[in-house]
């Protein structure tokens, strides 16, 4: 194959001028090439900010994005609750959310309302904890509601910002968690940490076709740009829920009537040994095998699975830690045993 500089794909075409050229992605013998669209919109050249953002990074031991092909699936879920798991094992933590126009890991670590502040330093991340920070857009905008509506190089430049001018200090775990997709803020975050050292990507799936279809897609983009795949994660895998913290109905052609009191008083009475039991439901169509079955498929590591748990998302909407006490029972022990193994690889 005749190339042209370097940078070049090994599945590109021939004649390909190098990722790093100002024809990159638009030149003919791009045409058809599987990198196109990511070479074309890529930025191209030296950038003199680039020594700023391995200056700072230099301080953070493992950079971690976290990554999912669809939105819904549970992924800034997981980002914060990795986050908390990091911090309580007493490893120094940043978690940045770069979901520029949906940020909720503020509202899930219990941030909303918060500032950011400078120093002579740079930007201070807003702390949970001693050793937990984070950095997000949800603390720029004066109004919670109001609505990001920026093109890709406004958003690409708020990236570049927050890695440059953030300052983590000496840090063990820098998460990140990402946007769905394979959009503009993906090939900025990756450009910019690869050259700083990424221990790689934590994709986030759940177990029906429609989202796997995705992930499909991003652990592609994940290998294409070079950026390992430490795992995947199975969220909403069935459901999990404690007996005794059901709700019960009473259909009839009026509609329906709550029958919760009712149902747990007979059951109290007549099988009490019924209110220790954690009912379980698979609320997605996992007949084709699910998330482990396509990593097997795909040849990447598959983490395990984390059961939909309402105790969890009440967790997340609180903006509390799912491991500080027994209520998430179906959820926690999941994701610790994901996060062991996790840091076990690092």
């Amino acid at each position: 194959m005749e190339n042209g500089g370097g940078d070049v794909p090994e599945n590109a075409n021939d004649h390909c001028p190098g990722t790093q050229s100002e024809s990159a992605g638009k030149a003919d013998a791009c045409a058809g090439c599987p990198n196109q669209q990511i070479c074309a919109t890529a930025p191209k050249g030296p950038d003199p900010d680039l020594l700023a953002i391995i200056e700072r990074m230099n301080t953070v031991k493992h950079k971690i994005l976290v990554l999912s092909g669809k939105g819904g699936v549970g992924k800034s879920t997981f980002s914060a609750q990795l986050s908390f798991a990091l911090a309580e094992m007493d490893y120094q933590v940043g978690l940045l959310d770069i979901d520029i126009c949906g940020p909720s890991i503020p509202k899930m670590l219990g941030l909303e309302g918060q500032d950011i502040h400078q120093s002579n330093l740079g930007w201070s991340p807003v702390y949970v904890e001693s050793n937990l920070g984070v950095m997000s857009i949800g603390f720029m905008l004066p109004n919670p509601d109001d609505a990001v509506i920026w093109r890709g190089p406004r958003k690409n430049g708020l990236i570049k910002q927050f890695l440059k001018d953030v300052d983590w200090g000496e840090i063990d775990y820098l998460v990140v968690d990402a946007p769905p997709g394979t959009s503009d803020e993906h090939i900025s975050i990756v450009q910019y940490l690869q050259i700083a050292g990424i221990d790689g990507a934590i994709i986030v799936t759940t177990p029906q076709q429609v989202s796997l279809i995705d992930v499909k897609k991003e652990i592609n983009f994940c290998k294409k740009v070079g950026v390992p795949v430490l795992g995947v994660v199975e969220n909403m895998s069935g459901l999990r829920q404690a007996f005794s913290d059901m709700k019960f109905v009473k259909p009839s052609e009026a509609g329906e009537t709550d029958a919760t009191e009712w149902a747990l008083n007979y059951i109290k009475e007549k099988a009490p040994e019924l209110l220790s039991v954690v009912a379980c439901s698979e609320v997605f169509d996992s007949s084709k095998g699910g998330a482990e079955k396509m990593c097997q498929e795909m040849e990447v590591p598959f983490l395990g699975k984390v059961p939909m748990d309402p105790q969890l998302c009440k967790a997340a909407e609180e903006g509390r830690s799912c491991f500080i006490d027994q209520k998430c029972s179906a959820s926690a022990p999941a994701l610790k045993s994901i996060i062991k193994k996790l840091v076990k690889t690092q």
